[in-house]
């Protein structure tokens, strides 16, 4: 596995966050912003990371809220908008003036929001598995369990509920896929697993229509000098086909691809992810 460091920043309200940076490819590499989904983290990025960090310098950021990022007192603030003042102060820390953004999901509406309110931080962006319009059938299943449930009490009980949430996304998985992909979800603690964001992110999620579903076609559209890949899971219901191809259609500089055989999310560890990310990396080299 690359090697990373643990590190550190202060948001501004105060809060600590935590972000991996995988800083090992000399001082002139591209830097690759990783931002995660909506309970995520940077564990997430652990793969496409080992691909990259020869050519690139990975910073990975946990939102504030998830990993071993503080909590936040005020759970009002888990919305974009602040997700968004919390990575342009982390670049402002880093001293870093231009990234390679890649988004997934949430952090992929993180992306077109970036370019929006900060135009020229982006050099170029990877999507994953979202858009600027988001498919109602996702939100609801979202919904259904962000914040809710009892924490599992095992791991053997973490994996089993695991994979019965996630079969249909990921169809495909082993047993050893299964237990890989409960370990990046949850982080043990005296030898069982506890979840690793707060159950309050779900509040303004729940309750508004502009951050479960935004409407950011107006946004997209500042991204239209932005080279970009855009992936998509083929059973995705977050991501419709639909959308993907109007992306396509209305931005000059866009790859689209289609990961078969899985959901939301695709895990950049496949070798189609893994291509398209490398031709559009590799013009900043």
């Amino acid at each position: 596995m690359a090697q990373y460091e643990d590190c550190f920043f202060t948001n501004p309200d105060g809060l600590k966050q935590h972000y991996r940076d995988y800083n090992n490819a000399g001082a002139d590499a591209p830097v690759v912003l990783c931002m995660p989904g909506l309970t995520r983290n940077p564990k997430d990025f652990a793969d496409i990371a080992d691909h990259l960090a020869d050519r690139c310098r990975i910073i990975a950021i946990a939102n504030r809220g998830r990993g071993k990022s503080d909590y936040d007192p005020e759970p009002s603030r888990y919305m974009p908008l602040t997700y968004v003042s919390d990575v342009m102060a982390l670049l402002k820390h880093l001293g870093i003036s231009q990234v390679i953004a890649l988004g997934t999901s949430l952090g992929g509406l993180m992306t077109i929001l970036i370019q929006a309110m900060h135009p020229g931080t982006l050099k170029a962006a990877i999507i994953n598995d979202i858009g600027p319009e988001v498919d109602p059938k996702g939100i609801a299943r979202i919904k259904s369990y962000v914040g809710k449930g009892t924490p599992p009490a095992s791991w053997e009980e973490a994996y089993a509920a695991v994979k019965r949430a996630n079969d249909g996304v990921y169809p495909n998985f082993s047993e050893e896929d299964w237990r890989w992909y409960t370990h990046n979800l949850y982080e043990d603690v005296d030898g069982k697993p506890a979840v690793q964001y707060d159950a309050a992110i779900s509040q303004n999620f729940e309750n508004s229509d502009d951050q479960a579903a935004p409407d950011l076609w107006p946004a997209f559209g500042m991204l239209h000098s932005v080279p970009m890949v855009v992936l998509r899971g083929e059973l995705s219901d977050i991501l419709s086909a639909e959308t993907l191809e109007r992306m396509a259609r209305e931005h000059p500089d866009l790859e689209p691809v289609t990961v078969p055989g899985l959901g939301h999310v695709p895990l950049m560890r496949e070798d189609v992810c893994q291509a398209a990310i490398d031709r559009l990396i590799g013009r900043f080299l």
